[in-house]
């Protein structure tokens, strides 16, 4: 009976999964749905874990068995997917080494807070202060550099503005010297 109740709080979550995937207009499949679900209950206490885990335990080791039926469709429709192969090929070695490599290092940071007897939660609060620091230099990195740019700005106006000024003040003398010139030709 206690698998049965088990099983059965799995399924009821599975289905308000299905119910979520209908009325909200998201492309996220029902499954994740019911993790997330799942997840929450047994992460706020809702849901005890006591309350699913030997039916959880029992999925687990039947899983394999659960993809006899996706790959029995994947052999129906060889025709369909040989065109694809390479593609799909190359993605699922991509996003297997991905996977691999950042459950590793999730795994081996959990690993080594745990060593150094730093609870998630000090660690979480080392991170914070850490992503924080950083956030404060590459804003005081940020107000130094627009400073310099506008202080080259500023002075390559003020260069500008002489250069036209002298400019303008040869242009003048250049006018006057020619027309005085001309003045002088005419009488």
């Amino acid at each position: 009976m206690k698998y049965l109740k088990q099983f059965l709080i799995i399924l009821t979550i599975s289905f308000v999964g299905e119910v979520l995937k209908m009325l909200l207009p998201l492309p996220v499949p029902a499954s994740i749905y019911g993790m997330v679900i799942l997840f929450v209950l047994l992460f706020t206490g809702i849901l005890k874990l006591d309350a699913v885990k030997d039916v959880g335990k029992f999925l687990i080791e039947i899983m394999p068995v659960m993809f006899i039926p996706a790959g029995v469709g994947l052999m129906s429709s060889w025709g369909l997917l040989k065109p694809l192969l390479v593609p799909v090929i190359v993605i699922t070695v991509v996003s297997l080494v991905l996977v691999m490599i950042c459950g590793g290092r999730v795994t081996q940071l959990i690993i080594r807070h745990g060593k150094k007897g730093m609870s998630l939660s000090s660690g979480m609060e080392k991170m914070e202060k850490s992503i924080s620091s950083g956030t404060e230099k590459i804003e005081k990195s940020l107000s130094a550099g627009t400073e310099k740019m506008e202080k080259s700005l500023s002075s390559g106006t003020e260069k500008m503005e002489k250069s036209l000024s002298s400019g303008t003040e040869k242009r003048i003398k250049v006018y006057d010297s020619t027309r005085i010139m001309g003045e002088g030709a005419e009488e």
